[in-house]
């Protein structure tokens, strides 16, 4: 079965300017399928973290375009970009980003509260149903401060999920956990992949993380090598 392109790229380009006038990236043309895992992987200054932030819309300054779900995104106005990230992108960080003073279900309903197109009782309904996936349904009322690292991560996965976005996109998700963990990311992204037909593209410094990936996108020196 043919599988819909999620993401496309046409000859991204992108320039850095101080401290001088350097291209970051250079003629980046990709296409990703929808329940792809995708790896981005290659040494620091590549531009795979770069790359990442254009493909999330979080950066626009670049030359080339960017599709997503077969809409062209490239020069729409910010308030378009951020809809369009709320309800179509989830994304999971390096460092977790939880507010310590909600507790994890609180946590995780926040993208859907912002995108306001569900109920209170919805919103909270599909929480439990994405920390369930996660299998923290019974930490639900803790505090996120008092989970362990690993446990945080995997909160910060289920609000990326909220919203049943088409793309997850990770800023090196397991750069903070242990072996242990990663591979329970690293399962929990596979099951969505696999499972789910969710698709992911992830920054990560891991060769056996992205090893164990569908696709590994190498960068060096702003190309795709």
């Amino acid at each position: 079965m043919n599988q819909k392109i999620i993401l496309q790229t046409d000859q991204l380009g992108k320039y850095f300017y101080e401290p001088e006038k350097f291209m970051a990236l250079k003629d980046i043309s990709l296409t990703v399928k929808q329940g792809e895992f995708t790896a981005l992987t290659g040494k620091s200054g590549s531009g795979k973290s770069t790359l990442l932030y254009v493909l999330s819309t979080m950066d626009t300054d670049y030359q080339g375009k960017l599709i997503i779900d077969g809409t062209l995104v490239t020069g729409k106005k910010q308030n378009e970009l951020a809809l369009l990230r709320n309800e179509k992108i989830g994304f999971v960080f390096q460092f977790h980003y939880l507010l310590n003073e909600f507790n994890c279900l609180q946590n995780v309903m926040i993208p859907a509260v912002r995108l306001g197109c569900y109920s209170r009782k919805e919103i909270e309904h599909r929480a439990y149903e994405k920390l369930s996936l996660m299998g923290l349904k019974d930490l639900a009322l803790r505090p996120a401060s008092k989970l362990s690292g690993g446990q945080q991560q995997r909160v910060s996965i289920a609000r990326a999920l909220i919203n049943d976005p088409l793309i997850i996109m990770g800023d090196e998700p397991t750069g903070n956990l242990d072996s242990k963990n990663t591979d329970i990311v690293f399962e929990v992204f596979q099951q969505l992949s696999q499972e789910f037909n969710q698709t992911i593209i992830t920054v990560t410094h891991d060769n056996d993380f992205a090893a164990k990936a569908d696709r590994i996108i190498e960068m060096k020196d702003g190309k795709i090598y």
